[in-house]
């Protein structure tokens, strides 16, 4: 028999939609912030010649260029106050989160709670800053050793472009604050998948243009799309997979009352990390390509070899990126999922695995599963990001629709569709709680 929420949400319709007021709010809200972004990727940094910039993008559409753009949702290629998106926030997470197993004032700021949490995050602010503006040196670099594209090089060409893409950099970073705190969904991970789907319908156009004039076989693009609509299924359903562990309550007195005992579970999610270890690993490979940026094509060659082997599509950044795929997949769920802290809770509130003994051995018996679980979670992740790259740089087709990005779409998807069905469950709860005091009022 259905449970309750469960006949909430089965009668969860357009009806209940429209009374939700605080959820319309909210939606509006990340909307409106989502629009602010997209009109700030078509706001040029000064100093910029257009035409030679259009060609430096063309010619580098296929490179390391045209993958880091594709992120950026074509900032990048118009060079835009938000050309380096969302990506210094990142990898400045992921140097904090590195920091907090070696640290020991950061691990125990992470676990003085809410206070501790504030604290870590101004440092994660602190490191974006640093970060965003060695990437903006960088590409003002790299810009004006690649040829006219800079009208006027110089000091003063440089110091506005760190400013000006570092600035953009710390708006989004506030924005995408402020998406989580008072809009739905997560702030980073939208302003992410609102850049790779805005590229979305450009992308199939031109993949349909080179269709009509034979450059490409209609098998190869038939091919592509199944391929992307299987790859999409795939996702939905390793991302809604769990390993289910059984929990019995034994039957316990409180009082005067006797409470029966009952059955219940612990999902563990096949892959607990979700997108961050592919955002991770992009955003890794993303330090490489800044320290060549410096150098403006002036510096050892050995640099210049690696950061060309470093290309997407090549085997070195095929190797590295299923590599930190790999390790942040295992890093980040032991993160954000503690078997002891489990166990503890389990213990403390009379609950147990059957066969297993509560306290330490309940703990040894979670990790093991979910050691066993995360390894099944993290070659899934590396199969769906690297599949669609072998695929675009064997076949060569233009349309960039990469494992990376096509995982970030579903999974953003999927994430921000539950809390709105939560919202509108809340909502509902609330009207049913609304009307049974009316009810006791009348009575």
């Amino acid at each position: 028999m259905a449970s309750a929420a469960e006949q909430l949400a089965a009668n969860i319709n357009l009806a209940a939609f429209a009374k939700a007021e605080d959820l319309k709010k909210r939606i509006w809200f990340t909307l409106g912030a989502l629009l602010i972004y997209r009109l700030g990727t078509y706001i040029p940094i000064p100093g910029i010649d257009p035409v030679e910039l259009g060609r430096l993008v063309q010619q580098q559409s296929t490179g390391i260029l045209g993958w880091i753009n594709g992120l950026a949702g074509g900032a990048l290629g118009r060079m835009a106050i938000f050309a380096l998106n969302i990506m210094p926030y990142i990898t400045a997470s992921i140097i904090v989160q590195l920091m907090t197993t070696v640290s020991p004032h950061l691990e125990q700021l992470k676990k003085e709670g809410e206070q501790g949490r504030k604290q870590i995050n101004q440092y994660t602010r602190y490191g974006t800053v640093i970060l965003a503006a060695l990437q903006a040196y960088g590409i003002a670099v790299g810009l004006e050793g690649s040829g006219t594209v800079v009208i006027e090089p110089g000091m003063f060409f440089r110091a506005t472009t760190v400013i000006t893409l570092t600035g953009g950099t710390i708006f989004l970073m506030w924005l995408g604050e402020q998406i989580t705190a008072r809009g739905i969904g997560n702030g980073i991970s939208l302003i992410i998948f609102s850049g790779i789907v805005a590229q979305l319908p450009s992308a199939l156009a031109s993949t349909l243009e080179l269709g009509r004039q034979g450059v490409l076989s209609t098998y190869i693009i038939i091919g592509v799309i199944v391929m992307a609509i299987a790859v999409i299924a795939f996702i939905v359903f390793m991302e809604r997979a769990q390993r289910r562990l059984i929990v019995q309550y034994p039957k316990r007195q409180m009082g005067n009352k006797v409470f029966q005992g009952d059955t219940s579970h612990l999902p563990l999610k096949l892959n607990t990390a979700g997108v961050i270890p592919p955002i991770f690993a992009s955003s890794l490979l993303l330090l490489p390509i800044t320290v060549a940026n410096f150098s403006a094509g002036q510096g050892p060659e050995w640099l210049t070899d690696i950061t060309a082997l470093l290309g997407p599509g090549q085997p070195l950044f095929l190797t590295f990126y299923v590599a930190l795929i790999l390790f942040f997949a295992f890093f980040y769920t032991a993160i954000v999922f503690n078997p002891q802290d489990t166990a503890d809770n389990l213990k403390r509130y009379g609950g147990f695995i059957p066969g297993i003994r509560p306290g330490e051995r309940t703990a040894q018996y979670i990790d093991y599963v979910l050691t066993r679980i995360t390894v099944v979670g993290a070659l899934y992740l590396a199969l769906v990001c690297l599949l669609p790259e072998i695929l675009r740089t064997q076949v060569a087709v233009p349309f960039y629709f990469g494992g990376t990005s096509l995982l970030i779409v579903v999974s953003v998807t999927m994430d921000t569709v539950a809390q709105i069905q939560s919202h509108l469950l809340a909502h509902q709860y609330e009207g049913l709680v609304k009307k049974a005091k009316l009810r006791g009022a009348r009575r």
